[in-house]
């Protein structure tokens, strides 16, 4: 039998609900099969023919694999079989099918102009997210973008009876607006029920028979599984339990610290969300084990690609391999289709009815637990302008969609109460030497955080009795930065900087503070960087009194892409940001082994950050919980929680919180000096040519000296 993830819908729904959905499903599964034929009595002729037939194909092809799966094929199939299978549901958008495939919105555009090709794109796309509804067992989810495909198909019919080619765009348009509007307050409600109920244990029964060397269980998910995840997952079905314990005791014991670092109860806490990449559930299975032992429960959601749920380009939540990173790309801003200030309000207002109907459940909600995969080639993407993009007044709106969004759910699972950690290992895209650098990576994730906190003691002590920091770029790196800091009212109880070791940011190794935004200024270079899975040359930013004033980017012939591409991506549609975080990072044993297996372009922002100074753009570390106390090991409070834009939440909120928060890190090699500047204009040299100079950080050169 399919695995039911909709059991408590048919339950809320009653029978006579649940008979009429499978009576309409019956009836649109019957009419898309006969337009995928070219049965249809009101078949559509012409240019559009190829497109709906084409869709109605795909779609005849998910109703294939819900029938397969219900019958039981998933858990009698043999391994070639699924993956024949799961390749089927994927082929046509992988390079390079995708150049052809009516997903992507260039050949969309081609055949049907930019405005409906874009529309048909977002169509097929949508359609296509639904793969994770039929594994899944939703039915209702998959029944009501089929009817959206039929609505838009008899559009077509209609207008071709009246002579015309196609409707009228705007009439497609509505269509499109009705359908998300509708829809929003049910798909909202089921979202966030999957983020706090550990009831929809879907994901983790599926972990569960990760303990056997079979690997059949990742096809079981519906996500698209390459040789990637398979080799991960038999790697780790080789490896000791006392491995496996080792690497999930770290995860899950950074999870626990990160509570008592921050002064906050896990005792109120009943619930843990944890994202994984698939491939890693003998890891998975064990940390839930030792979540239970600390009164957890475990709540694993996926990342969903529908238009409801989906957050830009990235995948939050439980994933499989992208089968296309382009396609993700092409289609991170479908919702310019729609989006307008009605619908904003429209969706803001489902989210506090869910979240009200599920107050009790986001109240034991302790926050996320995060285990990244990486190793993946570097990823550059192509800007389509037949993609959707948003208008000045959309990007408006979205990013203020965006702060009301997170101000509602700090309001119901409160910044002050939760925690999160996060740690990283490679995937085999890594390379031929994966194993050689997993066991690397172990070591990096378990350094010893005493040695280190001794260390950035010293770094600490330096660093509170300046006024600012002034950092310099060596050779190709132009960066010519002074960061301001924030001054101590009692240096004998007060600090500037965090003394951060491995807790909710594993490996150990870095310092860090939130700027003084009045007095921080010059410029921040770095010659490649990767930042959310994309990659950046030549990346500049100037900054004047802390806030970005200017940008720019190598990845394009015309400057002005690469500010589109700035905005879109780093500034995430905001006029400017400002620098959140400013901090050093120490673990030069990272930095090293990047190196030595030549990983650096590869290495996840969570490992990169912590080999060399980095900075954020956005929000503070602190974001909506600066009123909670925080202390180093060495019983002094870090004061330096606020900046003058949080500052802004006493006061009603604008403009106080920004909802990102993007580290960007300066190499040791392309570091010419890092120097604390004092108050009466001396100043103190910490690390100059890549290299700590600072008295008492000697061995951090060890790593950089035999690397």
């Amino acid at each position: 039998m399919i695995q039911d993830g909709t059991a408590h819908k048919a339950q809320e729904r009653g029978p006579a609900q649940d008979e009429l959905i499978e009576e309409r499903f019956a009836l649109a599964g019957e009419r898309i099969l006969a337009i995928a034929k070219g049965v249809e009595a009101a078949e559509i002729d012409g240019a559009y023919a190829p497109y709906f037939r084409e869709t109605a194909a795909y779609i005849a092809l998910l109703l294939s694999e819900r029938r397969w799966l219900q019958e039981g094929g998933l858990f009698d199939a043999p391994l070639s079989v699924l993956r024949e299978h799961n390749r089927a549901l994927y082929q046509d958008i992988l390079p390079p099918q995708y150049e052809r495939c009516w997903g992507n919105p260039a050949y969309a555009a081609s055949q049907y102009g930019m405005q409906t090709g874009r529309l048909l794109a977002f169509l097929y796309a949508e359609l296509h997210s639904q793969i994770e509804s039929v594994y899944e067992g939703r039915t209702q989810e998959l029944l009501i973008r089929m009817e959206l495909f039929l609505e838009i198909y008899q559009s077509f019919v209609c207008a071709q009876e009246e002579g015309k080619a196609a409707p009228a765009y705007e009439e497609l348009e509505q269509i499109v607006y009705w359908f998300v509007s509708d829809y929003t307050a049910p798909e909202l409600e089921e979202r966030i029920r999957s983020q706090l109920d550990p009831s929809q244990d879907f994901f983790l029964r599926i972990a569960e028979a990760s303990e056997t060397e079979d690997i059949r269980y990742l096809y079981r998910y519906g996500e698209y599984i390459t040789e990637t995840e398979e080799g991960l997952a038999r790697y780790l079905s080789g490896l000791s339990q006392e491995k496996i314990r080792r690497i999930a005791d770290v995860f899950t014991e950074g999870y626990r610290l990160g509570f008592l670092a921050g002064g906050k109860d896990i005792a109120k806490k009943k619930t843990v969300n944890i994202r994984y990449p698939a491939g890693f559930e003998r890891v998975i299975r064990q940390a839930a084990l030792n979540f239970k032992q600390m009164g957890l429960d475990t709540v694993v959601y996926r990342a969903s690609m529908s238009i409801f749920h989906r957050r830009g380009a990235a995948q939050v939540g439980f994933c499989g391999a992208p089968p296309n990173r382009q396609y993700l790309y092409d289609h991170r801003e479908d919702e310019a289709l729609y989006l307008d200030k009605r619908y904003a309000n429209r969706r803001l207002a489902a989210m506090r009815t869910a979240y009200e109907k599920y107050k009790e459940l986001a109240f034991v909600h302790g926050g996320p637990a995060c285990l990244e995969g990486f190793g993946e080639a570097p990823f550059a993407p192509q800007a389509k302008p037949e993609a959707c993009h948003l208008s000045e007044k959309q990007q408006e709106i979205s990013v203020r969609l965006s702060s009301e969004s997170a101000r509602l759910v700090n309001e119901y699972i409160k910044g002050e109460e939760r925690s999160f950690t996060i740690i990283a290992f490679p995937t085999p895209k890594i390379g031929e030497r994966f194993e050689e650098i997993f066991d690397a990576v172990i070591e990096i994730n378990t350094l010893d955080y005493a040695l280190y906190q001794r260390i950035q003691q010293t770094l600490i002590d330096t660093l509170d009795r300046a006024s600012a920091v002034r950092i310099k770029g060596c050779g190709k790196n132009r960066t010519d930065l002074t960061v301001a800091l924030c001054p101590l009212r009692d240096e004998s109880r007060e600090t500037k900087f965090e003394n951060c070791v491995a807790d909710v940011n594993i490996p150990v190794g870095e310092v860090f503070t939130s700027p003084a935004l009045e007095g921080t200024n010059g410029i921040l270079h770095v010659t490649r960087v990767f930042l959310n899975g994309l990659e950046y040359r030549d990346l500049e930013l100037h900054f004047t009194e802390g806030m970005v004033s200017a940008y720019s980017c190598g990845n394009f012939a015309l400057p002005e892409e690469g500010r589109k591409y700035i905005k879109e991506n780093l500034l995430f549609h905001h006029e400017s940001l400002p620098m959140g975080e400013f901090a050093i990072g120490t673990n030069t044993t990272a930095y090293a082994a990047a190196g030595k297996y030549d990983i650096a372009d590869r290495l996840p922002i969570l490992i990169a950050e912590k080999t060399g100074p980095h900075f954020a753009l956005g929000d503070t570390c602190y974001s909506h919980s600066e009123e909670l106390p925080v202390y180093n090991p060495d019983g002094k409070e870090m004061i330096a929680r606020d900046n003058s834009c949080s500052l802004k939440r006493l006061a009603g909120g604008e403009g106080a919180y920004f909802n990102c928060h993007t580290d960007i890190t300066i190499p040791y090699d392309e570091l010419g000096e890092l120097t604390a500047l004092w108050p009466d204009g001396g100043s103190r040299k910490i690390i100059e040519g890549g290299r700590f100079v600072l008295p008492g950080c000697e061995e951090l050169n060890r790593p950089l000296t035999h690397k």
